[in-house]
C-alpha cells in the first residue's frame, strides 16, 4: 500500500491546520492508506451530515408534533400528566427529535457505510444501496414490532402491578423517554441480520462459526435485553427471543450466501 507522504498530508490541510473538505470526503482507492487523523476528520464530517439531516427533519416534524404526540401515546392508552411547567413544552421537542432520528436512519446508515467502505474491497463496496435499503427496512420492522406489540404488552404488564392504594399517574416526560428508548433499541437489534449477512459475504464469519457461538448468543441476548429494557423479566423476554430468532435466521441466510467449506460439509453430514 502506498502511504500518503508528508507533502501530500500537508497539502490536504488548510492554513488554520484543518483538513480540506474535498481531501477528506472523497472516494479512496483500495490500495491507498490514509493517516489516522484523516479518518477522524472524515468521521467528524459524516457526523455533521447526520446531525444536519436530523435537525432539518426535526424542524419539519415540530410543526406536526401535536399529531405525533397522539401516535406516541397510543400504546399506553391512558391520560398522561406533567409535573413541571416546562415539561409539556420539552415533550414536544423530544418527540420531534426522536422521530427525526428514526426518519433519518437511511442517511445515518449511508454515512456509516461510506466511513467503513475504504476498508473494503472494490467488489464489496457496491453493496451500499443494499445495505442502506435493507438496513432501513429492518430498523423500521424492529421499531414497528416494538410499537405495535412490545409496548402495549409491556405497559399493560407493568401498570398491572398497581394494586390497592396505587393509582398510576405517569409523567409524560418519563413515558416518552421510556417509549423511544425501547423503539430505538428494538430497531437497532433488528439490524443484526444485515450485519451478520454482510460479515458472511466478506468472509469474516461463516455458518459453521455462527452455529458454534449459538450458546453465547442466547446468554448474551438476555444480558443485552436486561440492559436495554426496564427491570422486569417480561419485557426482557420479549426482547431476548427476537434476538435469538434473528440470529437463527441470519445463520440460514448466511448459509445461502457463503459457499460451503469442507468443514461445513463435514458438520452437515
Amino acid at each position: 500500500m502506498a502511504d500518503w507522504d508528508e507533502k501530500e498530508n500537508t497539502s490536504a490541510q488548510k492554513p488554520g491546520g484543518e483538513y480540506a473538505h474535498k481531501k477528506v470526503m472523497r472516494k479512496v482507492d483500495e490500495d491507498e492508506k490514509l493517516p489516522f487523523t484523516i479518518h477522524l476528520e472524515e468521521l467528524r464530517w459524516r457526523m455533521i451530515y447526520c446531525a444536519v439531516t436530523v435537525f432539518v427533519v426535526f424542524i419539519v416534524l415540530y410543526a406536526i408534533s401535536d399529531a405525533l404526540f397522539q401516535l406516541v401515546r397510543k400504546p399506553i392508552g391512558t391520560e398522561l400528566i406533567f409535573l413541571a411547567p416546562a415539561e409539556a413544552f420539552f415533550v414536544y421537542l423530544k418527540i420531534s427529535i426522536y422521530t427525526a432520528i428514526i426518519i433519518s436512519i437511511p442517511m445515518i446508515l449511508y454515512q456509516v457505510w461510506e466511513f467503513v467502505a475504504p476498508g473494503l474491497l472494490d467488489a464489496e463496496r457496491k453493496y451500499t444501496g443494499a445495505f442502506v435499503i435493507f438496513g432501513t427496512i429492518f430498523f423500521l420492522i424492529g421499531a414497528g414490532f416494538c410499537y405495535e406489540i412490545v409496548l402495549p404488552l409491556g405497559l399493560h404488564f407493568l401498570i398491572g402491578y398497581a394494586g390497592e392504594g396505587l393509582t398510576p399517574m405517569i409523567s409524560v416526560g418519563a413515558y416518552i423517554s421510556f417509549m423511544f428508548k425501547l423503539v430505538l433499541a428494538f430497531g437497532t437489534i433488528f439490524e443484526m441480520p444485515i450485519v451478520i449477512v454482510f460479515l458472511a459475504k466478506m468472509g469474516i464469519v461463516n455458518p459453521a462459526s455462527l452455529r458454534e457461538k449459538r450458546g453465547y448468543v442466547v446468554v448474551g441476548s438476555f444480558i443485552v435485553a436486561s440492559i436495554l429494557t426496564p427491570p422486569d423479566i417480561f419485557t426482557q423476554i420479549i426482547m431476548a427471543f427476537p434476538i435469538i430468532i434473528l440470529f437463527e435466521l441470519s445463520i440460514i441466510v448466511a448459509g445461502f450466501i457463503v459457499k460451503k467449506s469442507p468443514e461445513d460439509e463435514l458438520q452437515s453430514e
